[in-house]
């Protein structure tokens, strides 16, 4: 735990106070909400601390300080990305209220990752930068060139991907190697999921409002009937990615809470048990050690499978270029076309996809093996179904930026007992991965340091 301030009274709060404290702490800070461009963050940061009165340090977690700047570039970010989504902004001092939460979260995260010895040396971080560069069709001087274009100072998006490594990697340590399955968990998993629809698979949105570690019940009688106010709103046509937006405590508020599609066997079991027996657009309020749920039914389909048992799988390959603050659609787009005309010279797909792909299966070529119906988003199975045996597909959008495919060859497969308990394994490890991500996160953020501090004139 720090010291407090020398220089300026300050009072702490636990992250069950944030909301509490927040009306207050925006009063007090009146210039909070400037959204700076990355040209003026980097001007910024460029300027002697004694100019630099925006730079205000805002909230201490732990040994370490968030900062106006801090929140500006993350404003600007999720500005960008919900702007691209569609979705409407929240009122600035949620969308500001949002920003911060997630900072918080993050920090406290990164320090839990320092004390545990978790990091990424400089040599294995040039190495992923130059294969972003690579996948991009830049030389990494140029790739450094094309973000300092853009506003975008080098070190910053260096010390960015830094904590995204850093992040998943005590995310591995912490929870994902702690967890264990057994056989007998298996054989009632597939007991289960015979008794129910397993031939639906579901587009579900999700919002999370979470209750601290230790909520008194008065905490937890105010924070369900946010919930309801919210399930409330959600009912009367309130717009599901919006509200997730603006409250939201879960990391993917910013996609509008959207899960994509999953199979019941994908979803956290409170979540299946709800979905399975609700209609498209239906939306419903659950609670679990780890807060309160709005849980929104998208769609629902079948997956297709065959009256036999067999279903027919495709071996797929292919190419992706994200959309980001780099990446315009126009130039995610004009990569693929010319990557498309060189296979259409000879060139090989594996190979291209290695260089170019902005994917986790670009190490193997773009192969993501033997697909099964329902795997992938629908824009991207449709176009897959449409190719024949070794043809190359359009350029395609999906949520995740623009594609090409190749598709390999195809097969009915018997979906054998041991595949089976092998897919059973793997959703029973989504799913306690996840649930126990929560508890641990939520058990972090109750054990951090926080102090905000108010405007220093």
């Amino acid at each position: 735990m720090i010291p407090m301030s020398s220089r300026t009274p300050s009072r702490l709060f636990s992250p069950a106070a944030f909301r509490t404290v927040r009306k207050v702490f925006r009063a007090a800070l009146p210039g909070a909400f400037l959204v700076l461009s990355p040209l003026a963050i980097a001007q910024a940061q460029e300027t002697p601390p004694s100019f630099r009165e925006i730079d205000r340090i805002v909230v201490i977690v732990g040994n370490e300080a968030i900062t106006q700047v801090d929140i500006a570039e993350r404003l600007e970010s999720v500005t960008y990305r919900l702007t691209r989504q569609n979705i409407r902004l929240p009122a600035p001092e949620v969308l500001r209220e949002q920003v911060l939460d997630r900072l918080i979260m993050e920090k406290a995260q990164l320090q839990a990752a320092k004390e545990a010895g978790i990091g990424i040396d400089d040599r294995q971080l040039e190495q992923e930068i130059t294969r972003i560069a690579a996948s991009q069709g830049l030389t990494l001087e140029d790739y450094r060139q094309t973000l300092e274009r853009d506003g975008i100072p080098p070190a910053r998006h260096s010390d960015l991907l830094r904590e995204e490594f850093i992040l998943s990697r005590l995310r591995d340590r912490e929870v994902e190697s702690q967890i264990t399955i057994s056989e007998a968990e298996i054989d009632n998993f597939l007991t289960q999921m015979r008794a129910a629809n397993a031939e639906e698979a579901y587009r579900v949105a999700h919002i999370l409002l979470r209750a601290p570690e230790s909520a008194r019940p008065e905490q937890l009688t105010a924070l369900q009937a946010r919930a309801e106010d919210i399930l409330k709103r959600a009912r009367a046509g309130e717009n599901f990615a919006e509200l997730a937006a603006s409250h939201s405590d879960n990391q993917d508020a910013f996609q509008g809470g959207d899960m994509g599609w999953r199979a019941p066997d994908r979803l956290p079991a409170i979540f299946a048990d709800a979905v399975v027996a609700m209609q498209p657009g239906e939306t419903v309020l659950l609670r679990s050690p780890n807060g309160f749920h709005l849980v929104k039914l998208l769609e629902k389909r079948g997956n297709e499978a065959e009256e036999d048992g067999n279903v027919q799988q495709t071996h797929a390959r292919h190419i992706l270029i994200r959309i980001d603050e780099i990446t315009s659609e126009a130039d995610a787009r004009r990569r693929l076309e010319d990557l498309r005309e060189r296979l259409r010279h000879g060139e090989d797909f594996a190979e291209l996809a290695r260089l170019y792909s902005q994917d986790a299966a670009a190490a193997n070529g773009g192969d993501m093996g033997w697909v099964n119906p329902g795997d992938t988003v629908p824009e991207f199975e449709r176009a897959m179904n449409a190719l024949q045996e070794g043809e190359v597909s359009e350029v395609i959008r999906t949520p995740f930026g623009f594609h090409i495919i190749k598709v390999e060859a195809r097969r009915l497969q018997d979906m054998s007992e041991e595949k089976q308990r092998f897919g059973a394994r793997q959703a029973l490890r989504e799913r306690k991965g996840e649930e126990a991500y929560q508890d641990w996160l939520r058990q972090l953020l109750d054990r951090t340091y926080v102090e905000y501090r108010q405007d220093e004139q």
